[in-house]
């Protein structure tokens, strides 16, 4: 029996966000496919244009909890992950949880800690399970990380290994609103009062359901070979050091298949494909260094736009 088409708080859930981020409407559908796809987001754009502010509102329109994880240089593993106190009462060592136990994490500027802070994310990102001093330890559910990441150019940061940029299912940018957006954001209320204002317009009981909705959304043979042929074509290409990697296929058809709830459907298209390609595939494809070209800065739109114009549709 097919799923219900649409989650009818879904919408809710975009005009609501809409109103605390001004004109990122297509951001905010990604971070919400993100989300409903039981992935990671990856937010990297400068100071000052609302990463921290979507990632508290989405939280909050979920009713998740949440913790915001500040990534210094001089942070540890054990800052994330928690660590065993001796309890003279009770002659033993207990655990005390870090900020990774919760539903929704905010590792904010995530590239100003070092690999070894970063790598404490690997475990929890992939498994959802943290192993701390020998014993694993269940993350609750839904489990989200939303990372902020300022531009690689700027003093102080440390570039993400590949490894981690891989657990993320999508990177996405804000940029700057255009110029109404703008104007209604510097005549507005101050959006921290609005966040402050904001209720839940899903449970989790609905969230988690709208997530299994997910994955009975309908994926032809069509477009698996569609998708198939994307990732063929950035191993064949010269212009990338690798192509994208079975995890990014997966990624494709899971963020494809939110789209499509997201739009009203119970099965996939082409369409769907596309316009989460940009988000899930560009931030793990490194340009070769000897193709001619590699060291231009292309936007991920035009990459995805490349790359869909020299694989035909099915």
């Amino acid at each position: 029996m097919p799923p219900t088409p649409r989650n009818a708080s879904l919408p809710a859930v975009i005009a609501a966000a809409s109103q605390i981020i001004l004109g990122k409407e297509q951001q905010i559908r990604l971070a919400l496919a993100c989300l409903l796809s039981r992935g990671h987001l990856l937010i990297e754009d400068l100071p000052g244009v609302g990463k921290t502010t979507l990632a508290h509102t989405l939280a909050r329109l979920m009713g998740l909890e949440f913790q915001r994880i500040q990534f210094t240089s001089d942070l540890l593993p054990a800052d994330i992950l928690g660590v065993s106190v001796y309890d003279r009462t009770s002659g033993a060592f207990l655990f005390h949880p870090g900020p990774i136990f919760t539903q929704v994490v905010l590792a904010d500027e995530i590239n100003r800690a070092t690999p070894k802070a970063q790598s404490a994310l690997l475990e929890a990102m992939e498994e959802r399970q943290v192993t701390v001093e020998g014993e694993t330890r269940r993350l609750p559910e839904p489990f989200f990380v939303i990372a902020t990441q300022n531009p690689a150019f700027q003093i102080g940061t440390f570039p993400l290994p590949e490894s981690q940029l891989d657990r993320f299912l999508m990177r996405i940018a804000l940029g700057y609103p255009d110029r109404a957006a703008e104007r209604a954001l510097l005549a507005g209320e101050d959006r921290r009062r609005l966040l402050a204002n904001l209720t839940p317009v899903l449970t989790v009981e609905e969230l988690l359901a709208a997530q299994a909705q997910v994955e009975q959304i309908r994926v032809a043979a069509p477009l698996l070979d569609y998708v198939q042929a994307l990732i063929d074509h950035t191993r064949a290409s010269p212009e990338w050091q690798h192509g994208l990697s079975p995890r990014a296929g997966l990624g494709l058809i899971s963020a494809a298949r939110a789209w499509a709830l997201l739009e009203g459907r119970d099965y996939a298209l082409p369409e769907d494909v596309q316009a989460v390609l940009p988000a899930v595939a560009v931030h793990r494809l490194v340009p070769a260094a000897n193709f001619e070209g590699s060291g231009e800065r292309r936007t991920p739109e035009a990459v995805a736009r490349a790359l869909i114009e020299a694989v035909p549709l099915p």
